[in-house]
Formats: C-alpha cells, structure tokens, sequence
C-alpha cells in the first residue's frame, strides 16, 4: 500500500490505483493524515468498499449502506437511522468483519441489550435495523446469509399494554393549560384530530377552512440538527382533509385573530416537539393524570372514535392510515368488547 510524506505540510498521504463498478480504471489520492498508519487504512478501508469484499468491516458496511439509504427515506426517518446505528449497533460490532459475525454474535449483542431493560418494542427496532444492515449486504456485498435470521428475533411488534387517556382522563388534563393559549390550542387539534406531532406542528394558517370547518393536512414538521425541515407527510394517504367540530373551529377563530400580523405561511403552533412533552409532563404533574406521550393522543382520539362506533374505514381516513389494515391491526384490542354489543343486538332481533 503506497504511501508518501508531504514534506511542505508535515502529514501523510496516500496514492492509487483502482477498478470501479463499471469496470473504468480510476487514480484516488487522499491527503491529510497525521500518521502513515492511518494513511494506510484508509487504502485499505477504501479498497474494501470498492470491491464488495465479504471481509470488510461493519463500519465499512454501515457507511456504504447509509450513502445508499441516503436519498431513498425521509431525512428525519434518516436521522434516526443514523442515531440508532451508532449508539447500539456500531459500539458492539464496528471492528468485525462482515463473514466474522455469526448467530452467536447476534445474540450475545441481543442478550447484552435486553439486559439493559430497554422498552420491547425498542428492542425490536434495534434489531430489524441490524437484520436490515446483514439484508443489505447479502443483496449487495456477498454475504452467503443474514446472521440475524438464525438468531432469532428480539422484542416485541407491539407493547403488550396501549397507553391513552379516556374523554374524561383528556378534559382533566386540558384544564391544566387554560392559561397558555398555544399549549391548550396544540393538545384541543391532537385529542380532536388525531393528527401526527409533527402534522400538528407544520400546520399554517393557510390551512385551516373556518368556513369549511376543516383542516388541511399535507406536510410535515421535523427538527433535525437545531434546523427548522419541513417535509411531505409520512405517507400519500397522509394527505387529507379533517373535519372539524364546531367548538374547535371557535377555539381556532379566537387563537388566529389574536396572532400578530400573521399570513398564509405562518405555523399556527410555532414550537417543537420537546415542548410539548415539557408541558405534557407540566400538565400531568398538576392534574394527576396518567403520563402518556405525546403521540399517544393520536391512540386516544382513534379510541374515542372506536367507542362512538366510527368504522374502521372512516378512522383509517381520519387518521391517514395507508390502508385499512394498519387501523386493524393497530386498535384490534380496542374492538373486543364491541362483539359483546353485537351478540345484544342480535338476541333482541331474534
């Protein structure tokens, strides 16, 4: 591996040659190492991508896959990919290389982390993001299997318990906020709309019909590395239009005629997501209700509308499911206790 001392600057830089994936013969010259050792490694790391070897080493892996992901996926589901890698993936297998890791290795890492008392359904998003890497390179980069099919899974789709408040449980808590018109506005459109946090917090004046008593959903709000994204709603389905009740519309006349000089673009609630859990967890403290996320207001407006006895087709809608199937599956204990209603109905027919 040739390396060579610039003298004027006092580093280390390296010098060759190499075949790309369309077979073009290409010079690459990399400057700036403190140390010819690192140097060195850098050839050697580079070459290693570059000719897809089955010996490269995760962190290698992880770089080619998330150049690859990078224009592929939202930038927030991005950022979050990215921050999961490192923190639980990468301080266990960075080192290895790829045929090295084996299911052994895939559940000592699972066993390590279960230890740590992480939530189930964390545990499994950690590990469909590690089978997703091993995916990736059996599709790409030679790998014979994917490690993690043999070790078995981790953690669980779904908590076992759905956390959200009932009517009553809402309308304690919303006393809470009274006195703080953006906070009170915020948690009235996610308990009365089910809208997602970062739906809520795209919303601009535009967007809201008072006339029509609607709401227009159709991008979404992040904040990724202290910057303000705003992005295209999560799915298609996303994209809709929610009907309003009366009493929210007044709510919302009342908030916008008191916002200064406000136009077509301005966000409506202009604050972030730890905002909301700061006063989600302000309101609680003092009314005495049951801690739930904030995301949880979206489970608690489908469960009231699972209990007013709303479709399944109609909550989807309202909620910007993709397809029917993820209501179901997401509220399917929610409709148990309906069957009993049901069996009345049909005896008093009878």
């Amino acid at each position: 591996m040739p390396t060579y001392k610039d003298t004027k600057r006092g580093t280390w830089y390296c010098c060759f040659y190499y075949t790309d994936w369309q077979g073009n013969k290409k010079r690459k010259i990399k400057r700036g190492f403190s140390k010819q050792k690192e140097s060195k490694e850098y050839e050697r790391s580079f070459l290693e991508r570059v000719h897809s070897d089955p010996n490269m080493t995760i962190e290698n892996l992880v770089e080619l896959y998330l150049v690859d992901m990078q224009n592929r996926l939202r930038q927030s589901t991005m950022s979050n990919k990215k921050q999961l890698i490192e923190t639980k993936v990468l301080p266990y297998f960075k080192t290895l290389k790829l045929n090295e890791v084996k299911p052994t290795t895939i559940r000592q890492w699972q066993n390590e982390l279960i230890g740590k008392g992480y939530a189930e359904t964390y545990l499994k998003t950690i590990n469909n993001q590690l089978s997703a890497i091993f995916n990736y390179a059996v599709k790409y980069y030679g790998l014979r299997e994917n490690p993690c099919h043999k070790a078995g899974s981790m953690g669980k789709k779904r908590a076992n318990e759905m956390l959200f408040w009932t009517k009553d449980e809402y309308l304690t808590f919303i006393k809470t906020l009274e006195d703080k018109p953006i906070s009170h506005l915020a948690y009235q459109i996610l308990y009365w709309c089910g809208l997602r946090v970062g739906e809520l917090l795209a919303l601009t004046c535009a967007d809201i019909d008072l006339e029509a008593k609607t709401i227009s959903v159709n991008k979404s709000f992040q904040r990724i590395n202290r910057e303000d994204i705003i992005t295209e709603p999560k799915t298609p389905k996303s994209n809709r239009t929610i009907a309003l009740p009366s009493f929210l519309c007044d709510e919302l006349d009342e908030y916008m005629q008191k916002l200064y000089n406000h136009k077509p673009n301005t966000r409506l609630i202009p604050s972030t997501k730890s905002f909301l859990h700061h006063e989600m967890d302000r309101g609680c403290k003092l009314s005495g209700v049951k801690r739930i996320r904030v995301h949880d207001l979206r489970h608690s407006h489908a469960s009231l509308l699972i209990e007013l006895g709303f479709s399944p087709n109609l909550i989807a809608e309202r909620l910007g499911h993709e397809n029917i199937e993820t209501t179901l599956n997401t509220y399917s204990h929610l409709y148990p206790h309906k069957q009993n209603e049901l069996a009345k109905v049909l005896d008093s027919i009878k």
